[in-house]
């Protein structure tokens, strides 16, 4: 079974193993926090995080947080990441994070959600689609990683 939770300060320390199993060139550009880095930091408080649950263990979460700290941009909601332990993958728990931080944009007001996924990521691209997130901007060649240009892809889901 799959739950979906706020995340608690005491969820820290698996959820910063779970980026350290999951933080690869493939979904990020920026080099892997060094160890010991916090998960959770001014920027990125636990209030900012959904937790999935799988049988009672943390597995996955989704960061939903402000994009632009303007009025003018208060209305939309941004995925600033994404990740599910590897021996959960395959079970629908980034699909149901993704649904969940889009009801929860909805519940806080929001009339839009975007986020950004490299373009060589095609299965969270993927998941992101099936949620009903499309393409609006691709910055192609935006990063060099690994020796390859790679694109930036910008993608939201109105939810006016």
């Amino acid at each position: 079974m799959i739950t979906i939770r706020t995340a608690r300060g005491a969820d820290e320390p698996v959820l910063a193993e779970i980026d350290r199993h999951t933080w690869t060139s493939v979904v990020s550009p920026a080099p892997a926090p060094p160890p010991g880095t916090p998960f959770f930091d001014e920027d990125a408080r636990p209030e900012d995080f959904l937790v999935a649950e799988h049988d009672g263990v943390v597995a996955g979460y989704v960061r939903l947080a402000a994009g632009h700290d303007i009025p003018a941009h208060r209305h939309v909601l941004v995925i600033g990441g994404l990740a599910v332990a590897p021996d959960r993958q395959r079970l629908g728990i980034a699909r149901q994070l993704v649904e969940a931080a889009v009801a929860e944009a909805r519940r806080r007001g929001a009339r839009k959600v975007t986020l950004r996924v490299l373009g060589h990521n095609t299965g969270a691209r993927r998941v992101y689609e099936r949620c009903g997130f499309v393409t609006e901007g691709v910055l192609r060649g935006e990063f060099r990683i690994d020796g390859t240009d790679v694109d930036d892809v910008l993608m939201a889901r109105s939810l006016a």
